[in-house]
């Protein structure tokens, strides 16, 4: 099966060309469409070549949202909890006086999503499809007491002049499909350095990145106090309050190695030099407390 949407008339008149210069056989043809119709046949879409619409009333109901949930949270993986063991950062507290929430994936639904999300490539905003985004979960999770600002790029002066508990920065990968995600540096997108830098040096801080992959994040990883490697959560946002929070613990573990460089990829699991930055199957576990 061929997937060319646009330019379908084209490839149609050259693959017959090349089967008529016997470049490609005939046999091969055959091949194709006889495996394609086998497929066809089994799933019974000549007697029924519509899907069922019966049941899409049941999408997104609470208890598939509450599934959906359950998977972000057990799929975070912790990289990072304090400068030191002795002093983790996570679980947050829900009755802090004052927490900076910021970053560009902070809040935006489609950045969460990512690619093949409604439409092909996905999109940002709030607008693709109905969820929950990392700040509204944070609002809805904290004490009413505790003064949320978010702000997605807080310039020196405000982070200088206010007294933040924490800060919470939510940065990474803008969404993408298939070799439109291609990408031979794998670095944040701006301003997310700039904003790991400023906010990190000056608050305690814990950075969820958001992405499809591991990212560079070698020369920021000491200015943090906590990482969260929270790939693509998609529309349940408090899956990741539900383990920041400390109402569950962390339990994630890399399914993938996370380089220090992309001059080590590709890198795997029994290289003679693997030196990564997290190996596969890192990732740290906290236990569920009430967080205050």
């Amino acid at each position: 099966m061929i997937m060319i949407p646009f330019n379908y008339i084209a490839f149609i008149n050259n693959l017959t060309d090349l089967v008529n210069k016997n470049i490609i056989p005939m046999s091969r043809i055959d091949d194709a469409v006889r495996r394609i119709l086998r497929v066809k046949f089994t799933m019974g879409l000549f007697e029924n070549p519509y899907a069922d619409l019966s049941m899409t009333g049941e999408l997104g109901k609470k208890e598939h949202r509450e599934l959906a949930r359950e998977a972000v949270r057990k799929s975070l993986v912790l990289l990072k909890n304090g400068k030191s063991s002795e002093d983790p950062l996570l679980p947050l507290s829900k009755t802090a006086k004052k927490i900076l929430v910021t970053g560009s994936h902070a809040h935006n639904l489609g950045y969460q999503c990512g690619g093949w999300t409604i439409t092909w490539q996905g999109k940002g905003g709030n607008n693709l499809t109905t969820g929950t985004t990392l700040l509204e979960a944070i609002k809805s999770t904290i004490e009413p007491n505790t003064e949320v600002i978010y702000t997605e790029n807080p310039d020196l002066y405000h982070l200088n002049s206010s007294e933040f508990s924490y800060a919470i920065v939510a940065v990474g990968e803008v969404p993408y499909a298939e070799t439109f995600g291609d990408n031979l540096n794998l670095t944040i997108r701006a301003p997310g350095p700039s904003i790991i830098q400023n906010v990190c040096t000056e608050i305690k801080c814990v950075v969820i990145l958001i992405s499809g992959r591991p990212l560079f994040i070698t020369p920021y990883v000491d200015i943090i106090d906590a990482i969260v490697a929270a790939w693509l959560p998609g529309t349940e946002g408090f899956g990741m309050t539900d383990v920041l929070f400390g109402d569950h613990g962390f339990t994630g573990k890399l399914a993938r190695t996370w380089f220090k460089s992309v001059d080590q990829l590709p890198m795997n699991v029994g290289d003679r030099h693997y030196h990564p930055l997290y190996p596969f199957g890192f990732g740290l576990t906290t236990k569920p407390t009430k967080a205050y």
